[in-house]
């Protein structure tokens, strides 16, 4: 029996007219979703994380700090609640059906509470990790409810999450090329007397030229002292001979990113960076060899940590050496709450997984060395996306 639609007849024309991929793309994911929670003995999920929410729909937006959710029944057809000002955008990004909304200055807890009843469902599970549901928010949701406590249902989906379909791979892929356009211009830009300023909008605007859409978190671009603390975003800096200078960014193309880092040198680098970037480079060769299916998550950063560890660098690193990649929306680009490659992570590794392995040694404070790459598993090891020599660019 084909779905009552349930959304305005004069926006049905807009349905799926922005839609990412096919409905069937959609339907697949939706259908193990649906699979997890009936396994889970659970009636249905509220689903509350934008990530998850475009996953299983396609729903994205800019303005996804208004809170929104999804009901995925085990059994029947989901509906979306989201932010009256947002029907026509949730309409024509997804496939959906059954999109209902709330007004400004409406309780959206009880908004939620009030499609919970009208499909039928008593004591659905939560998806408590989202961004936007603060314990005071879930708090409100389960008393509009009035069932209890809700199960938190936050680890019912993200594993459907780590191996990439096809069509997921392909957008990932022109990702990565948008990437590393952004950061050989930016390495271009790279020269005595330049700001962090200019070398970070020639890095964006290459990348959003080149075809990239949102980015999920800024650029991270920064010289001299200030490159050798992590995560630095641009500061009108005008760059000096002598200075090493961190440039890392993800692209991404339908919310699917591919990240990248390297590092360049105004000038001749130190021979102190050389040494600790020969090492980052072989540490990421040695985490590169050792991704394959079949081997725990653990493997590729143990592999990187014996290289460190042996060259007297440990206190340089300090961290995994990379994490999933996929969907993203701020204030992340990656999917590293799904699966890290880390000491003790023993899931096994699996033809479709995408990660960044971003391999960097920091002397706190002076300066960062590096370099990263974003690879999909292959049947016999893993396919290394970009083209982009490793090696310090000197300017």
């Amino acid at each position: 029996m084909p779905q009552e639609t349930i959304i305005p007849t004069d926006l049905i024309h807009l349905r799926g007219m922005e839609a990412a991929f096919p409905a069937a793309e959609f339907e697949s994911r939706q259908q193990w979703a649906r699979a997890a929670i009936a396994t889970a003995g659970h009636e249905a999920l509220i689903v509350t994380s934008p990530e998850t929410i475009y996953w299983l729909t396609g729903r994205q937006t800019a303005g996804y700090f208004a809170f929104q959710a999804l009901v995925l029944p085990a059994e029947g057809e989901l509906a979306l609640l989201v932010r009256q000002l947002e029907l026509p955008g949730a309409i024509s990004n997804t496939w959906l059906a059954d999109v209902t909304v709330y007004q400004d200055g409406e309780d959206p807890a009880a908004a939620l509470a009030a499609l919970v009843r009208r499909l039928g469902l008593a004591n659905p599970a939560l998806e408590r990790n989202g961004w936007f549901v603060s314990p005071l928010m879930a708090e409100r949701i389960e008393a509009a409810i009035g069932a209890g406590p809700l199960s938190d249902g936050s680890a019912l989906l993200p594993p459907l999450r780590m191996v990439k379909s096809p069509a997921e791979l392909e957008a990932i892929r022109k990702a990565a090329v948008y990437a590393e356009t952004g950061l050989s211009a930016a390495i271009a830009a790279c020269r005595e007397g330049v700001d962090e300023n200019a070398v970070a909008a020639a890095m964006m605007a290459a990348a959003v030229a080149a075809g990239s859409e949102a980015f999920g978190m800024e650029p991270l671009v920064s010289s001299g002292p200030r490159s050798g603390l992590p995560h630095m975003t641009w500061r009108r800096r005008a760059m000096e001979t002598g200075d090493a200078v961190f440039l890392e960014m993800a692209a991404s193309h339908a919310r699917y990113h591919s990240a990248m880092m390297r590092t360049a040198f105004i000038g001749r680098p130190s021979d102190e960076a050389a040494r600790m970037m020969d090492c980052a480079l072989v540490a990421l060769e040695a985490a590169l060899a050792a991704i394959r299916p079949g081997v725990p998550a653990s493997a590729p950063h143990d592999a990187a940590q014996r290289v460190i560890d042996a060259a007297g660098y440990t206190a340089a690193f300090r961290k995994r050496i990379g994490y999933s990649m996929g969907v993203a929306f701020a204030p992340d680009w990656g999917e590293g709450t799904i699966l890290s490659l880390f000491t003790s992570v023993d899931t096994l590794l699996e033809p479709g997984m995408v990660f960044h392995l971003p391999a960097t040694l920091r002397a706190y404070g002076r300066f960062t060395v590096g370099a990263s790459e974003t690879v999909i598993v292959t049947e016999s090891g893993c396919d290394v996306l970009s083209t982009l020599p490793r090696g310090i660019a000197v300017r």
